[in-house]
């Protein structure tokens, strides 16, 4: 039986508690969109900070990759749950790797919209801007039965019009306060320049980290040392969704 079939009936039944280092089990969300609660997050506006204190949101964006499924194998030793934004067509693709966005749904992790292809949206009129969504819509859909209502845009770059079209859309947009600027330095030598990056962010009171997934010494090397250091100052690293109060049921939707 396929993932997106049973997924509905192992969720239904799941509670999600920030108290617990590891989810025993998944995290229930809206599968019939039939739930009347509405979000207290803001729409069509960007946030950068948890609101829930001693948390912090570890985000990967432009995956699944090639390095994803360490980045989850990671996750799970280390007790740590974080949030993925994928693409629909870049370096990482859902669609070239729809097993891997299905564990990381089933293993605890928040899935959100990172653009079908990666473009700088504030160059883009409505119809396209909108395009970039709803194709990833229909891909999450064909996937795990489900879309988000959580997005980045490519690149941290917006303007007016994006921000209207994720409000028009239903859309929480989540920038960053730590950007690790992990693509700099994928390398073992410079890698420490990210860490340093985060740490002095940490320190300036950001919650919100920002990585990439598609980068191999992130994975191998500098989400363990963040995980360290979180570990160390006693914060819970936990979803964006969990970091901000949103119940989990409210993360993803059917239809709009």
């Amino acid at each position: 039986m396929q993932l997106r079939v049973i997924l509905p009936l192992l969720l239904s039944a799941a509670s999600l508690s920030l108290g617990a280092s590891v989810p025993k089990t998944w995290p229930a969300f809206n599968q019939t969109s039939t739930n009347t609660q509405v979000s207290a997050v803001p729409i069509g506006a960007i946030i950068d900070h948890c609101a829930i204190p001693g948390t912090i949101a570890l985000t990967f964006d432009d995956g699944p990759y090639i390095y994803t499924a360490q980045m989850l194998d990671t996750l799970a030793q280390r007790g740590a749950r974080a949030t993925f934004f994928l693409n629909g067509r870049n370096k990482g693709s859902i669609d070239a790797f729809p097993d891997l966005v299905q564990r990381a749904l089933a293993e605890g992790h928040q899935l959100g919209s990172h653009t079908w292809n990666h473009p700088y949206l504030h160059t883009l009129d409505y119809p396209e801007i909108v395009a970039q969504m709803t194709e990833l819509e229909a891909a999450f859909l064909r996937i795990v039965g489900v879309f988000p209502t959580y997005m980045r845009t490519p690149f941290l770059m917006f303007n007016g019009l994006v921000l209207t079209a994720m409000t028009d859309l239903g859309y929480h947009v989540i920038g960053a306060s730590i950007d690790t600027k992990d693509y700099e330095n994928d390398d073992p030598g410079r890698n420490w320049l990210s860490f340093e990056k985060f740490r002095t962010e940490l320190d300036a009171g950001g919650t919100i980290v920002l990585a990439h997934d598609v980068h191999a010494n992130t994975v191998g090397i500098l989400v363990d040392n963040m995980l360290d250091e979180i570990e160390a100052r006693g914060l819970q690293t936990v979803t964006v969704g969990e970091c901000l109060g949103d119940p989990a049921e409210l993360w993803y939707r059917t239809k709009r």
